[in-house]
């Protein structure tokens, strides 16, 4: 048994916060599991917050975790279908053929100049004329 009664010890790495399970033993015998969530707070220091759930607990806890991740899993699905659903009805609305054409805006200076490509440039936004007829090409 270590200095501070601990039996096993793991640790989970993210971004910008460390998770140690820590399986410990107090004085009197009694097996536990600490949760410890430390994160860097402000300058040196880190922030730590930590659970203890004893042993004849365990089940429960296990219990209780186990719900809430299969609720967040179907939540995950629901959201995910619902996403898939607003984007067929928006594709089924403004349609997505290949032979749709997109509108393609660029910004001043994205572009070369040519004074007759039948092109109107205003502002930042260029706009295409359709409906510009050419002058007859002189031979």
């Amino acid at each position: 048994m270590g200095i501070r009664g601990e039996l096993y010890t793991t640790q989970v790495m993210l971004e910008n916060r460390s998770y140690f399970f820590n399986v410990k033993e107090n004085r009197t015998g009694d097996v536990f599991l600490q949760v410890v969530e430390s994160k860097k707070g402000e300058g040196a220091d880190f922030d730590r917050h930590q659970i203890a759930v004893f042993a004849e607990d365990m089940q429960q806890f296990l219990a209780g975790l186990d719900d809430s991740l299969k609720f967040i899993e179907k939540d995950r699905r629901a959201k995910a279908k619902a996403r898939a659903e607003k984007k067929a009805a928006k594709e089924a609305k403004y349609g997505r053929g290949d032979g749709d054409k997109k509108l393609v805006y660029r910004k001043k200076g994205d572009y070369e100049r040519n004074p007759n490509d039948g092109i109107k440039r205003t502002g930042r936004v260029v706009h295409v004329v359709s409906k510009r007829e050419k002058p007859a090409e002189e031979f």
